[in-house]
């Protein structure tokens, strides 16, 4: 019975998510998804001249990307110019690789790239469905809610219609979390640690900030070890299987940027912060306007641009949105608690394993946006999303939590969770058509 409900809303998710997003690809005006003309012009490049295009010394212009943004890049302001546009090219190829494709297909149309994009972003949702699926296989709802957040959260699903590396990054990063729960797990047909390692080292070749899932993956064999009990040598050859594979692809890449950048520039960030000159520096924000203006104005940003901040973050949701998100966080924090008070003690062993990987990949997507603010002021919500699946758990749990006080006089209640993420993506729409388009449009 619960299997016939399932999948049709799985289906439901994802036919909505793909109306949505497929909105969002062709109504967004050109170029007003951030750094969509960088990482537009790296796919160019690729179609044009193979792999790999090289960061250099004006591939960023300040003023050229406040003027083309402030003209709400009308193509007067553009002056035929945007093609230089290029401070992605230190990025690794895989997704470039992919959407070069798209480009020679449809001749370079923006558009078709950004469907693209969209396409992979339910590869993401799928993911998130079946990580929490396999961790927590007799609570169905908390699998359909997690993906129900993940397809229809309004920032997220508007960079996933956009030109944008994310996608490709997030649906490996949820195909290596599944991977590390499936090999945590109870079931007889765990994943081999050479799968580990492939899916890792493909992460390499995407996105540096999915790298610290080699760590989630070191963690996975950890966990494992210690639930059966390994001797150190039966633990020392799982972690081999996994790093090998893992760093063979990886020095595919880290080999290219050393012979062009020089050692130990091997993810290509050292020419990157060189190269992007005018960018703002938290040392001076800091020194403009103190460091508690920086960090209380930087907490707020991050909040609302999370939830959706559109454009280059110049298109913001009235407040009255952010509080009653405000207000849903808290009550999603505090059903959390009553989650957690009310099932600890019935936590399988597999289970907390998951629970663990699964904090560890959230703690190290704060961890991330934490860092990049020590250097340049980012305080960018999304850059929050490579531990997304982990944050849509915890927003799953934290509605079911509520959802138990009255499971047992109306056990239907549990998929109350699953319809209130549809109340998302009517805010999707709703945000594409009342914000983003009136303050996007060309007057």
């Amino acid at each position: 019975m619960i299997r016939r409900i399932e999948l049709p809303l799985l289906l439901v998710i994802l036919i909505a998510y793909l109306a949505i997003a497929a909105l969002y690809a062709v109504r967004t005006p050109d170029w007003e998804v951030p750094d969509e003309p960088a990482h537009y012009n790296y796919a160019a490049q690729v179609a044009a001249n193979g792999c790999c295009p090289t960061l250099q010394a004006g591939d960023w212009n300040s003023d050229y990307l406040d003027k083309i943004k402030a003209a709400k890049f009308a193509s007067v302001a553009l002056n035929g110019q945007i093609g230089t546009v290029r401070y992605e090219d230190h990025q690794p190829p895989a997704y470039y690789l992919l959407q070069a494709v798209v480009y020679r297909v449809s001749g370079g149309k923006l558009h078709a790239l950004r469907l693209f994009s969209a396409l992979l972003g339910a590869g993401v949702i799928i993911m998130a469905w079946a990580v929490v699926r396999t961790a927590f296989p007799v609570q169905p709802w908390l699998a359909l809610t997690t993906a129900g957040f993940v397809a229809f959260l309004p920032q997220h699903i508007a960079m996933m219609a956009g030109v944008e590396n994310d996608s490709l990054a997030e649906l490996l990063a949820g195909a290596i979390l599944l991977a590390c729960v499936l090999y945590v797990g109870n079931g007889t047909r765990r994943p081999h640690p050479a799968l580990l390692g492939l899916l890792v080292g493909l992460g390499f070749l995407t996105k540096v900030t999915i790298y610290p899932l080699v760590a989630i993956a070191g963690l996975a064999i950890v966990l494992r070890a210690r639930q059966e009990r390994w001797s150190f040598g039966r633990f020392a050859r799982d972690l081999a299987l996994m790093l090998i594979p893992a760093l063979l692809l990886g020095a595919i890449w880290w080999g290219h940027s050393v012979a062009v950048y020089g050692w130990p520039d091997f993810l290509g960030l050292r020419i990157h912060d060189s190269v992007v000159v005018g960018q703002l520096r938290t040392s001076q924000r800091i020194a403009d306007v103190g460091f508690g203006r920086w960090l209380t104005g930087g907490l707020i940003t991050t909040f609302n641009s999370f939830w959706g901040q559109f454009g280059w973050m110049g298109v913001p949701m009235p407040g009255l949105f952010y509080n009653l998100l405000l207000a849903f966080s808290l009550v999603v924090i505090v059903g959390a608690g009553i989650a957690f008070a009310r099932y600890r003690k019935a936590i399988t062993l597999p289970q907390r394993d998951a629970l663990i990987l699964l904090a560890v990949v959230g703690l190290a997507a704060l961890a991330e946006i934490s860092y990049y603010n020590l250097t340049f002021v980012q305080f960018q919500g999304r850059y929050l999303y490579p531990g997304l699946i982990a944050i849509a758990l915890a927003v799953a749990v934290g509605l079911a939590g509520w959802a138990s006080l009255l499971a047992s006089r109306v056990p239907a209640i549990r998929w109350l969770p699953v319809v209130i993420m549809f109340a998302f993506a009517a805010l999707d729409v709703y945000a594409l058509y009342k914000f983003i388009l009136p303050q996007l449009a060309l007057s």
